[in-house]
This record gives structure tokens, C-alpha cells and sequence, in this order.
């Protein structure tokens, strides 16, 4: 009887995992996983996850980070390139390449890059485009 409730009461599944890279921790090399990272140490390499990258106050990476959203506190250095949302706190220092989708910046952040933003040019071809059919309909009004 007892076993049987047991059996049916099972602890409901995470989809979402984190990985931690502690303060006072340095990794060199490359890091993958299905779930997010918060770096509060230091990564040389890439980082690669479908999911979130937090980079602590005391955190820092250089080289490659591919990912959905970003959250700087710390440093970074290198090759970024998100489909989501890159968010810099005052104290981020960011310098390199980096490919978003948006972009949110606090005073004080610096952020000395190369940026190209992907849903920026979708919606401005869109928005061309939309201003030149409006244009051949007066035309031909």
C-alpha cells in the first residue's frame, strides 16, 4: 500500500539546468550543455548552450559564446553571438563581434564592438518594403 504511493508521487522533472563556474575557478577549453551557464570565475574558450549565459561582477571570458540571452555583469572578450536578448549592467566591459537580436545597455557599461543586430534588418527590410508599396499605390492613384 504504502509502496504504491510512492510509486505514484513522483518529483516533477527540470527542464532547466545550471552550470556554475565559481568565483576563484579558471577553465581552459571549450564548454556545452542543454542548460544555462553563470560564470563567476574565469572561461578561456567557448561556451555553447541553447539556453542563458550569466557573467557575474567577478566573471570573465574570452573567446566565443553562443547562446539565447546574455546577462554581463563582468568581462568578456571575443565572439558573441545570440538569437535573444544581450543585457550589459553598468559595471559589463565588452569588446569583440557580437550578432543579437536586441540590446539593452545601463549607463557606465562599455561595450566596444562590432554589433549587427539580426531582428533589426528584418524589420527594417519589412518596413522598406512596406514604404515603397505605399509609394506605387499613391503613384498610381
Amino acid at each position: 500500500m504504502f509502496s504504491e504511493n510512492k510509486k505514484t508521487k513522483s518529483k516533477p522533472e527540470t527542464s532547466s539546468n545550471q552550470n556554475l563556474i565559481a568565483q576563484g575557478t579558471t577553465v581552459i577549453g571549450d564548454l556545452a550543455s542543454d542548460g544555462d551557464f553563470r560564470v563567476d570565475g574565469t572561461v578561456e574558450g567557448s561556451i555553447k548552450t541553447p539556453g542563458k549565459i550569466v557573467v557575474g561582477k567577478s566573471g570573465i571570458v574570452k573567446g566565443t559564446i553562443t547562446g539565447a540571452d546574455a546577462y554581463f555583469e563582468g568581462k568578456f572578450s571575443g565572439t558573441l553571438s545570440l538569437t535573444g536578448t544581450l543585457t550589459l549592467k553598468s559595471t559589463a566591459y565588452i569588446e569583440g563581434e557580437v550578432t543579437l537580436g536586441k540590446l539593452a545597455v545601463e549607463p557606465g557599461a562599455t561595450f566596444n564592438v562590432n554589433c549587427a543586430m539580426k531582428g533589426a534588418s528584418k524589420e527594417m527590410n519589412q518596413s522598406e518594403r512596406e514604404r515603397t508599396t505605399k509609394k506605387q499605390v499613391e503613384q498610381t492613384a
